[in-house]
């Protein structure tokens, strides 16, 4: 099931000309954090905002005229759908995506818009990739998988080979794990010219199914499923990835939500990059403490596709993970002037004030006093401490 050098060959060759050569670009940001000269493969900037065109556009491009006449059916929360939509579109077969239905207006739309039919069906990725096997099996359309299909994974391995061309003398390669299909594709044309390179996968820890899986020597799913890095939140490893990826790949590492949002936070801010946090999952791994790197490394940004308003939410988790975002519920009296106390101890501490919500309905308040939800900016985890402190010695916090 492995990739040979001749399918990785063939898969650059097919794809020239059609699939973005993506930037790596250095940052000094996560290179300081991490210890390492850390360098980010950039394929938020691919077609469609994501990896997910390479292995589509190889899989779809390939079927037989026939089959092309069927169309193609796929299953996916976002940049799989957007990959097979443009890949069919590009190549003018009619294409079928079935979403779930709490899936991103924003991805909804930017699907239909390269040209392919959008069906919701099913609360999870999982239960929509039910409905479009039905649909395949009862039409004859061929199943485009995200992940599990050696077409797919030969499709993924020019990332790989562009990162060796680009960095020839990368000694680490930190890539987002999901199903698999994108760490299996660069491990395979990683290993076979340079099997020096450590190469290391990363999921996140509300939806880890591989580690529990390479335990078991076998596919297994996940206990849960609850993360906002919906990119990689697959219930169960690939066969054709799983294969690849416990030959080829060096370590698996799990990164937690706060992880994300803060290395999210950290390429807006600091990269000036719009990437989703899935995509941001090996930056996560990088800067969070997760890994011990040296020399020259390669993360892979596998996706930039975030809804707005997710980013909002993410910006703002992500705030308050870095300590830079603090809300607290203070009492403070009714009277003229009581409100203005605490403001003033804030201005004092230095903390900027953002929102101030007033509750005088409140079971464990006196009589003269109102309770207030403040959302204030500070500078960091210490400063934050030195807040807590100041209001709790002032009486605004009750203990």
């Amino acid at each position: 099931m492995l990739l040979t050098s001749a399918d990785i060959d063939k898969a650059t060759e097919e794809l020239a000309g059609v699939i973005r050569r993506t930037p790596v670009i250095a940052s000094r940001v996560v290179s300081e954090r991490s210890g390492a000269d850390v360098w980010l493969k950039c394929e938020n900037l691919q077609r469609t905002g994501s990896f997910k065109p390479r292995g589509a556009y190889l899989r779809i491009s390939r079927l037989s005229a026939a089959e092309r006449a069927r169309g193609v059916v796929a299953a996916s929360a976002g940049n799989h759908a957007q990959g097979v939509a443009w890949s069919a579109s590009d190549l003018g077969i009619a294409a079928r995506v079935y979403m779930p239905t709490g899936a991103a207006l924003p991805k909804i739309a930017a699907t239909k818009a390269y040209g392919a039919e959008v069906i919701l069906a099913g609360s999870t990725v999982d239960e929509s990739l039910v409905e479009a096997q039905r649909y395949a099996e009862r039409t004859g359309a061929a199943l485009i998988h995200p992940f599990d299909h050696p077409d797919i994974v030969a499709g993924q391995s020019t990332v790989g080979v562009e990162i060796l061309e680009q960095m020839p003398d990368v000694s680490t390669i930190v890539v987002p794990l999901g199903g698999g299909g994108l760490l299996a594709g660069i491990a395979a044309a990683v290993r076979l010219s340079r099997p020096d390179v450590r190469i290391i996968g990363v999921q996140a820890a509300q939806a880890a199914a591989w580690p529990t899986s390479l335990t078991e020597q076998r596919p297994v799913p996940a206990e849960s499923m609850n993360t906002m890095a919906d990119g990689i939140a697959v219930a169960r490893p690939g066969a054709v990835p799983f294969a690849h990826v416990t030959e080829l790949v060096d370590q698996i590492v799990t990164v937690s939500e706060e992880e994300l949002s803060t290395a999210l936070l950290l390429m807006l801010e600091r990269a000036k990059l719009v990437v989703e946090p899935a995509g941001a999952a090996g930056v996560a791994a990088a800067v969070g403490g997760t890994l011990d790197l040296s020399g020259r490394v390669c993360v892979v940004l596998s996706g930039g596709n975030i809804d707005p308003l997710l980013l909002r939410d993410v910006t703002t988790h992500g705030l308050t993970a870095a300590g830079r975002f603090l809300t607290f519920t203070a009492t403070v009296s009714d009277r003229p002037g009581g409100l203005i106390s605490l403001l003033e101890l804030l201005r004092d501490q230095g903390a900027s004030v953002i929102d101030v919500v007033h509750s005088r309905v409140v079971d464990d308040l006196y009589l003269g006093e109102v309770q207030v939800t403040v959302s204030v900016e500070t500078r960091g985890v210490d400063h934050q401490h030195d807040v807590r402190r100041a209001l709790a010695a002032a009486g605004f916090l009750r203990t």
